[in-house]
């Protein structure tokens, strides 16, 4: 699988010529650069890191939900077909505060066949994109490890001088590098954003029991404690955990020996699944907020992480990333079939106004709702459970949040319909 990411030869020469260059070849970049290559784009994507290190189990640890129109965009693309046996479909979500009696309950169910989303361990689908850049008959380029060490935007084309030496124009440039994008930087727009007190502290658990297809969500005083179902693997049963701690507290949990530290989550996650085990490396990850000031700027434009960067209390961030992706191919599609600039400013801006208010408004809702869930403030505490409670009890509303949660809602771009 992975050798569909190596380096492209030094022989292709030291300057390259595409139509669109992706800077980041992770999740969203890699899934923009098939998207468009299976659309007839010319296609170069670079990343700084060697590609084997980026599915090595040790790389990050991280597990992401896929929403319903997530799947079907990789469906359209070719890439759901290498996860279709490495996925565990959400069938339920249980979301409940502490210990609280009241409780929000959302079940696949109640709206069809098709689960809410589907959980899949993040090198996977890296390991997805490489593996269907291996079988396309015109896949993407894709260069690394290599970096940018300086743009320059031309009226024609812009250009990037790589660290190796070469150099690559393209008529458009997406900045797919993750909240510290370089190009955002070197393009001059800014960011709006803060950083929480908080860290995600990452693991994969084994337990006894099964999971049934249910994701857990308990809110507690540090922050959302969320037990994610993953595919069974050797026999064993398994689950990624996103524990939200206080940033002056993780280091200390962190540290314990495997014993204690597997004795903190189970009292954090009851006796429902069981005994314990812990698979794998424990990670931690810091949490913030961030937000571009714009989307594009001459030839360049951002997407995912680069341009937002949200709490993962909804698990929305790469389903985000994802839309995006499936916006810019529309409009980056287009263009080419209308004989157009890849990137004319009338598409860049579509995209700008497309994307911008869906991102803006989950930036709002996760800091919103991480910010009156995570305190232990009795009478703030006793709002939020009646609210809860009282979700779960009418049935148009939690049926329009389940369909918010499986990203069906709203105006989606044509590969996730």
């Amino acid at each position: 699988m992975n050798k569909a990411l190596n380096a492209a030869p030094h022989n292709e020469g030291t300057h390259i010529r595409t139509g669109v260059a992706i800077v980041g070849a992770g999740l969203v970049g890699g899934t923009l650069a098939v998207a468009l290559a299976r659309h007839g784009v010319d296609v170069v994507a670079l990343d700084r890191l060697t590609p084997s290190a980026m599915v090595a189990p040790t790389f990050d640890g991280r597990a992401s939900a896929v929403a319903l129109s997530g799947m079907r965009f990789w469906r359209a693309i070719g890439l759901w077909d290498h996860v279709a046996g490495a996925n565990e479909p959400i069938r339920e979500i249980r979301v409940s505060d502490a210990d609280a009696p009241l409780f929000l309950h959302y079940d696949h169910a109640e709206l069809g066949d098709e689960p809410l989303g589907f959980m899949a361990e993040n090198r996977i689908l890296r390991a997805a994109i490489g593996a269907e850049i291996a079988r396309m008959k015109t896949p993407p380029r894709v260069l690394a490890p290599t970096d940018v060490a300086h743009m320059n935007q031309g009226i024609d084309d812009i250009t990037l001088t790589l660290t190796d030496g070469r150099t690559v124009s393209a008529a458009l440039v997406v900045s797919a590098e993750g909240r510290g994008s370089k190009l955002r930087t070197l393009a001059g727009i800014g960011v709006t954003g803060w950083t929480y007190p908080q860290v995600a502290i990452v693991a994969t658990i084994g337990h006894a029991r099964p999971h049934d297809g249910i994701a857990h969500e308990r809110f507690l005083p540090a922050g959302p404690f969320a037990i994610l179902p993953l595919p069974d693997e050797n026999g064993v049963h398994r689950s990624s955990l996103v524990w939200t701690e206080r940033a002056d507290a993780a280091a200390g949990y962190l540290a314990l020996r495997e014993p204690q530290f597997l004795a903190e989550i189970q009292e954090r996650v009851g006796g429902f699944l069981g005994e314990l085990t812990l698979i794998g490396p424990r990670f931690s990850h810091p949490l913030g907020l961030q937000f571009a000031a714009a989307y594009s700027r001459g030839r360049l434009v951002l997407a995912g992480d680069a341009a937002h960067g949200i709490h993962p209390i909804a698990g929305q961030g790469l389903n985000l990333g994802f839309r995006d992706a499936a916006a810019l191919t529309e409009i980056i599609v287009d263009a080419k079939q209308l004989g157009l600039d890849l990137a004319h400013p009338e598409g860049l801006a579509r995209y700008q106004r497309w994307r911008r208010a869906d991102n803006l408004l989950m930036a709002g809702v996760t800091d919103v709702l991480n910010r009156l869930f995570s305190n232990d403030i009795a009478p703030v505490r006793l709002a939020r459970d009646v609210g809860l409670g009282v979700v779960n009890r009418i049935p148009p509303l939690k049926k329009l949040l389940m369909r918010h949660a499986m990203g069906t809602v709203g105006d989606l771009p044509a590969l996730m319909r």
